[in-house]
């Protein structure tokens, strides 16, 4: 079973992002993306040093989040631990090849966030929260697009989808409408030491080709009824 570390000191993070003590929040997330830009593998970066730039930005935004003693006796860090949002919501088994070539499998909490560390075996892994069918996770809230019918973002109505914590029935109100944003309080990562429990958040995109729910369907033939 993995056990979770977390060495990076706040000195560590400060220098590895290039920014002091004094530096305001702004200028923090200012070379937070341009080290990222810097370092992205899509760009020609090292991922490694991609996942590190993410942790120590993590760091800085949670300066009082308990610093563990280094672990000596492991080996290399290994920032490759790629896991899905499902098992960041709920934790589970996950099969991890280690650079060596054995095949370890780890047992995961619920609530990993990306940059959180775990040691199995021998080995020192960095955890990636990597996205998947169309679900990404930004710091303790889950995000996913969801295409409704394009009534529901004119009037609003009921909406009944599945969520990665299991079948939901929403209500799109006509503010959430007219944003394009659907915000779920409560069922994002779930809360995890100092970390709180995030939020789950909808983009509704309007796609022409669906129909529009039986309630809104049935109210516009009301409506155009009582009109005539």
């Amino acid at each position: 079973m993995g056990r979770l570390v977390d060495e990076m000191t706040l000195k560590d993070a400060r220098e590895l992002l290039g920014v002091s003590s004094a530096s305001t929040p702004a200028e923090v997330r200012q070379a937070f993306r341009e080290a990222a830009k810097r370092a992205h593998p899509d760009a020609g970066g090292d991922e490694g040093a991609f996942h590190q730039i993410v942790d120590a930005y993590n760091r800085l935004q949670d300066p009082e989040r308990y610093v563990a003693a280094p672990v000596r006796a492991r080996r290399s860090l290994n920032p490759d631990l790629e896991i899905s949002p499902q098992v960041a919501l709920e934790g589970g088994d996950v099969d991890h090849r280690t650079p060596d070539g054995a095949l370890i499998r780890i047992t995961l909490p619920p609530g990993l966030r990306s940059g959180d560390k775990v040691v199995a075996g021998q080995w020192q892994l960095c955890v990636y929260i990597r996205a998947e069918d169309g679900v990404i996770v930004r710091g303790d809230d889950v995000w996913m697009t969801v295409k409704v019918a394009p009534g529901l973002l004119k009037k609003g109505g009921r909406l009944n989808l599945d969520t990665p914590l299991g079948r939901r029935s929403l209500w799109i109100d006509r503010k959430a409408a007219e944003r394009g944003l659907l915000r779920v309080d409560g069922e994002g990562l779930p809360a995890r030491g100092r970390r709180a429990q995030g939020h789950l958040f909808m983009r509704l995109s309007a796609s022409p080709g669906l129909a529009d729910s039986a309630a809104l369907a049935l109210l516009r033939r009301f409506a155009a009824a009582w009109a005539a």
